[in-house]
């Protein structure tokens, strides 16, 4: 479970449109904080700050945001990357509550030993994350799938072999590979 706290400083800005490429030549990247019913909200940090945050908390994460002083608890909806650079050039926040249902994008990795890949075979993966269900809290860092089920050419697993985790509900279909 994602018991650690991710926290990030924020500071609203004024600049917006086109002013925004000023701040991103000062090493600053906009963000926006949106919230259902509420006007969203305009917001900067430093670079490397943003960047470490995105890189730890991922979609899947909660962020608790430090506003001027004021403390929001988010979920990263979306990010523009540079391509070219590849760095964030801005980022979406969306607000949740701490004790309501949020849906997340969670990583999947398969965990153990492959027996097809002992015998020459290649496994491959098609599927990186899935969509769960569960209160910010309990969101977990990563879904499981037990690899040692992959032993002939033609086995397969899908997201209903994931392990499932108590309070976390799995969204995506459970026939996918």
């Amino acid at each position: 479970m994602g018991s650690d706290t991710i926290t990030l400083k924020l500071t609203e800005r004024s600049e917006l449109g086109k002013a925004v490429k000023a701040l991103r030549r000062q090493g600053i990247v906009p963000a926006n904080i949106y919230e259902r019913g509420k006007e969203s909200q305009a917001v900067s940090a430093k670079y490397g700050e943003i960047a470490k945050v995105y890189h730890q908390a991922g979609k899947h994460h909660p962020v608790e945001l430090d506003i001027d002083g004021k403390k929001r608890l988010a979920m990263i909806k979306d990010v523009d990357i540079n391509v070219a650079k590849n760095t964030v050039r801005h980022i979406a926040f969306h607000a949740v509550k701490r004790n309501e249902r949020v849906e997340a994008e969670v990583p999947v990795r398969l965990e153990g030993d492959v027996p097809a890949e002992k015998t020459g075979m290649l496994v491959l993966q098609n599927l990186d994350t899935v969509i769960v269900e569960a209160i910010p809290a309990n969101l977990p860092n990563e879904l499981i799938i037990d690899a040692s089920k992959l032993v002939e050419d033609g086995d397969k697993v899908t997201v209903a072999d994931i392990n499932t985790i108590d309070n976390v509900t799995i969204i995506s279909d459970s026939d996918i590979m």
